[in-house]
């Protein structure tokens, strides 16, 4: 049976099978028995007669003494020859069906005769007939019975399962103040079931309250530093500096920005509860997409790579701007890291964008675990730890957009988004 079914369907299957193995075995029961008895019984009354008509009628010389359904044959009396139809048949019961109708055939060899001993059994076989399918109908009957008895109570059964998955998938479950599964169900399997889920879901809840806390109070530690760093930036910009010192400036100003964004980004996934916000801070894909383009096109120009912003289809959807400018800023800097020679195209389509590089590319065997936490490419650049694809995904599945990689025909790497 197949694992993979529904379990409603696989008890049903079971119940009916076990109906169906047990009924038949005992319909099978019933016809040979009845075989048996008709075999065993016929027998012996037709020897008795046969010996009754041999020692009381033709030893006497008197012609035998039959009723209307039975019939005496021999191999050499004048009058009771063989019909040609019971030839060849084998020493005692017979039971035999022709065009002619069904007869019990009882045979009797001796040294110098052959005795056949032939009833019409036409009544009995049309009794026995009934029988069968009576037997027939029954278990016809008691296996459909089976499968309605067993789907009723498979649906009695399943209930309770069906009701605490509905209470397990519920949302509200990862509530702080929800209610324990286990007191709605009494002390019994299900009632085990719920209480390891009630255990398992408290785990959770505390691991997210404390992954909360966490991202907080990190965010919160973080900004006091950062606004530090950004004012003695904005001091410092004030100042005459070289040529090399403003190089360094921009760089601490950009890294401050880049660090300002990802705090408000955790802080967001942190207080998320699974449910995409689109128009919180909205803004058009072209806005971001413009805003990002001159971001990074610098950087792109310092390191001698082509950058093109192209709008293959405008997009009139408005999204979360944080969210999709951390999507799409993360996508860009890995590009920058990851290509040394070409170019890198910033694609714009009607449901989404792509961002296309002429790098090395990534392998396909490593392209599924690409965008899990801590995992870089073999040819890894820059001072990255490996997360910035793994909150491209978190965003995007928060959000319910869709990120794939594919490598391109001319070599290097395209991430495509869809959104909405």
């Amino acid at each position: 049976m197949n694992a993979k079914q529904p379990l409603v369907r696989r008890i049903v299957i079971a119940f009916t099978l076990m109906t169906l193995i047990v009924s038949g075995a005992f319909s099978l029961g019933i016809v040979a028995i009845v075989h048996f008895i008709e075999e065993h019984l016929v027998s012996q009354e037709m020897n008795e007669e046969l010996d009754s008509i041999l020692q009381k009628d033709l030893a006497k010389g008197l012609a035998p003494r039959l009723d209307l359904k039975t019939r005496l044959f021999a191999s050499h009396m004048p009058g009771y020859e063989i019909p040609q139809s019971f030839i060849g048949l084998d020493e005692g019961f017979n039971e035999l069906v022709n065009d002619k109708g069904a007869f019990y055939v009882f045979i009797r060899d001796t040294p110098q005769q052959r005795y056949l001993l032939v009833q019409e059994q036409a009544e009995f076989e049309a009794r026995e007939n009934a029988l069968f399918a009576v037997v027939f109908a029954g278990f016809v009957l008691s296996v459909l019975a089976a499968w309605l008895l067993g789907w009723l109570m498979a649906r009695t059964i399943i209930a309770p399962l069906t009701r605490l998955a509905r209470q397990v998938r519920h949302r509200d479950q990862l509530l702080t103040l929800a209610p324990n599964l286990a007191p709605d169900y009494p002390d019994d399997e299900v009632g085990h079931l719920a209480a390891a889920f009630d255990e398992t879901l408290g785990q959770l809840r505390n691991s997210l309250e404390r992954e909360r806390l966490f991202t907080s109070d990190v965010s919160h530690e973080l900004r006091t530093p950062l606004m530090v760093i950004a004012s003695s930036a904005e001091l410092l910009e004030a100042a005459t500096l070289e040529e090399r010192q403003n190089r360094q400036l921009n760089r601490i100003k950009r890294a401050t920005n880049e660090i300002n964004e990802l705090v408000e980004t955790f802080l967001l996934l942190a207080r998320a509860n699974n449910t995409a916000q689109p128009l919180a801070g909205g803004a058009s894909l072209a806005q971001v997409a413009d805003e990002q383009a001159r971001r990074w096109g610098s950087r792109f120009t310092e390191k001698q790579l082509h950058f093109e912003l192209v709008t293959e289809s405008p997009a009139a959807g408005v999204y979360h701007a944080g969210l999709l400018a951390t999507v799409m800023s993360n996508l860009l800097r890995n590009a920058l890291h990851y290509t040394e020679h070409g170019g890198v195209r910033l694609v714009l389509e009607a449901d989404g964008f792509r961002v296309e590089d002429s790098g090395q590319g990534v392998p396909s065997d490593q392209q599924d675990s690409i965008f899990q936490p801590f995992v870089r490419g073999a040819q890894a650049r820059g001072e990255g730890l490996g997360l910035g694809l793994s909150l491209v995904k978190r965003i995007c599945a928060h959000q319910h957009w869709q990120v794939r990689l594919y490598s391109l025909p001319a070599g290097g790497s395209c991430f495509a988004v869809k959104l909405g």
